[in-house]
């Protein structure tokens, strides 16, 4: 069997990181942000309900202007919730981008419900393009979107918190994944 390396020489031949306890040095940089939310559609995001217990679902958003703009039914459990409570929180991963795995940033913030239609003349068009660059495709969902009982969400951060993986793994290349893993291909 094995000797198992004591933990005091497992550190001497590790970075000055010996654990994964403190990570906010591995957060993204402004510019990997601005990418991840330049590549990726679709998020999670999350509420409280009216028993106070969070939920999420994902949804796909429209960035704009430093703000999450997104939709959905009027009818669906989020929005009587944002009317009481309007805090939610938004978190996006680099999963299915040309980023591969393990990038993420998390927003906490206010959540306005519109109904108005100069909202929703803006939104709509600009939200289907994002989503169905085809012309042609565009034009279709956006006529599916526009429906009489549909409001657009309004998601202003005010607190965020991004990962790196790769800046994790760097304390610990022995325990990384390949770049060949099929989780880290785009």
């Amino acid at each position: 069997m094995p000797r198992q390396t004591p933990a005091t020489e497992r550190k001497s031949s590790m970075s000055e990181h010996d654990n994964y306890e403190d990570l906010t040095q591995c957060g993204l940089d402004d510019a990997q942000e601005a990418e991840l939310l330049r590549l990726q559609r679709e998020c999670t995001f999350m509420w409280t309900n009216k028993k106070g217990e969070a939920f999420g679902v994902i949804m796909s958003f429209l960035p704009k202007d430093g703000k999450f703009w997104l939709t959905c039914a009027e009818r669906r459990a989020r929005v009587p919730a944002l009317r009481r409570y309007p805090r939610a929180s938004i978190c996006v991963n680099s999963t299915g981008t040309s980023l591969g795995t393990g990038k993420t940033v998390t927003y906490k913030g206010e959540c306005i419900v519109h109904k108005s239609r100069d909202v929703k003349d803006w939104f709509y068009p600009e939200f289907a393009r994002h989503l169905r660059p085809e012309p042609k495709a565009a034009e279709v969902f956006q006529d599916f979107l526009d429906s009489p009982e549909r409001v657009v969400l309004e998601f202003t951060p005010d607190y965020k918190l991004t990962f790196d993986s790769a800046l994790m793994w760097a304390r610990s290349p022995e325990a990384a994944t390949s770049k060949d893993d099929p989780r880290n291909q785009s």
